[in-house]
């Protein structure tokens, strides 16, 4: 191997980023299994390269014999005295490789190396560059909108990520030129090729921007301890502070409520509900119905996690939402079963208005 290749090694390193080392071990085997191949499936093959010196060795090893058998891995005394002044039978003999066979079996071997080893190593620094963006908000930019399937495909650092039409907010349309927010849920790979599964509809989006946009969820003093979200539609986040001097729902909706506002205004105008988490079952899913008023919460089974509402008849509606959704996300916020009935009492003991804690259509 000659100064050129030495010098090649060095310059994939650094422009790249891969290890000469790695890619000589790679060599080193390649070399010696396209060695073992050549001559017959020999099978002791040494291969030696050193950086430092520029120059390489590679030796077979047969056994001494007095009758061949196996003439790849054995050689007769007199044939072995070329290698070895004194040759004993029963014992190995170093074989060096000639420059001209080497030089063939090793160009042919380091190219393929070389090239498998930068695809191997542009692979990892993706994946980890990748990795590094789970479950983590990035910013990308709208390339272009498929006018049927509505899938569009965004860049995030120099890759083009596709977001599904599902994985849209309802009611958004997104154009050429766009930058938004995404939240990266999975890193996929497909065809050999690494990826990423990024969404706007992910309830964790939500989360992330209200990390973002408010200081105490950032430094910890304000956790966000449940969510439940219909995207394009109705998000609820029930927020606690460690602090009892910190209002978290002050907190998380900011002086004139611009900090809300931002978030809403990020995912395309969904109304928010900032509800304070209380470890009291019954106070949390009283706040967890809002907009409307609760009269009364009834805990019917802890284990079970079932609770009874009750509400005034004129906000019955309200506490259900347009096809159950704030029962649903309350349910979801809360993890209860809840069986909301009118003060009244119009909807008998065999009727209740229930819904369920189904986290089915929440992205985990």
């Amino acid at each position: 191997m000659n100064n050129e290749f030495f010098d090649a090694l060095l310059l994939i390193e650094k422009e790249k980023g891969i290890s000469a080392d790695y890619l000589l071990e790679k060599i080193q085997t390649a070399i010696a299994l396209a060695v073992k191949k050549d001559f017959g499936g020999i099978e002791r093959v040494n291969v030696d390269i050193d950086p430092e010196s520029r120059r390489f060795r590679v030796t077979m090893m047969k056994t001494v014999v007095e009758e061949v058998v196996d003439p790849a891995n054995e050689i007769l005394v007199d044939e072995a005295m070329r290698y070895s002044k004194h040759p004993i039978v029963g014992e190995p003999v170093e074989i060096k490789l000639e420059t001209k066979q080497l030089g063939r079996i090793a160009a042919q071997a380091a190219k393929h190396v070389i090239r498998q080893g930068i695809r191997e190593a542009e692979r990892s620094q993706l994946l980890d560059q990748f990795n590094s963006k789970l479950h983590e908000i990035v910013t990308g930019l709208v390339q272009k909108v498929e006018p049927g399937s509505g899938n569009a495909t965004i860049e995030i650092d120099r890759s083009e990520v596709l977001l599904f039409k599902n994985d849209q907010i309802p009611g958004e349309v997104l154009k050429e030129g766009d930058r938004i927010k995404v939240y990266v849920s999975d890193v996929v790979l497909s065809e050999r090729r690494y990826g990423l599964k990024i969404s706007r509809t992910h309830r964790n989006l939500v989360k992330r921007l209200f990390e973002m946009e408010v200081p105490e969820i950032f430094d910890g003093t304000v956790e966000v301890k449940s969510i439940s979200r219909e995207a394009g539609s109705r998000t609820k986040i029930a927020v606690w502070s460690k602090d009892e001097n910190v209002d978290p729902i002050g907190a998380c909706i900011g002086p004139k409520g611009n900090r809300v506002n931002e978030i809403i205004k990020e995912i395309n105008g969904e109304k928010i509900d900032v509800i304070k988490y209380s470890e009291d079952p019954a106070e949390f899913i009283s706040a967890a119905l809002a907009p409307a008023n609760v009269i009364q919460v009834n805990i019917l089974d802890e284990q079970e996690k079932s609770a009874r509402v009750i509400v005034p008849d004129h906000q019955l509606s309200l506490a259900i939402g347009n096809k159950g959704q704030n029962a649903k996300l309350a349910a979801r916020l809360t993890g209860y079963k809840i069986d909301i009935r009118p003060e009244s009492g119009f909807y008998g003991e065999d009727d209740p208005v229930s819904t369920n804690a189904d986290t089915s259509s929440e992205t985990e």
